[in-house]
């Protein structure tokens, strides 16, 4: 399965809420800790090699 970079979000504005909360009253480097985290859980979920070498290429590209 091809990594998805079209709009893929239910609620776009909820899930970014979701995240905004989720830092809510973390300093610095307790927020890079979370971030840090999401990504290691996310990229557990993803569970594929292949998909996350191309969405670490695209988030790269992207910045």
């Amino acid at each position: 399965m091809p990594l998805k970079l079209d709009p893929n979000l239910s609620d776009p504005d909820g899930a970014y809420d979701l995240l905004i909360a989720a830092h809510d009253g973390l300093d610095k480097a307790q927020s890079d800790a979370l971030n840090a985290r999401l990504i290691l859980i996310l990229a557990n979920h993803i569970g594929d090699l292949d998909i996350l070498s191309e969405a670490l290429q695209a988030a790269r590209a992207a910045g």
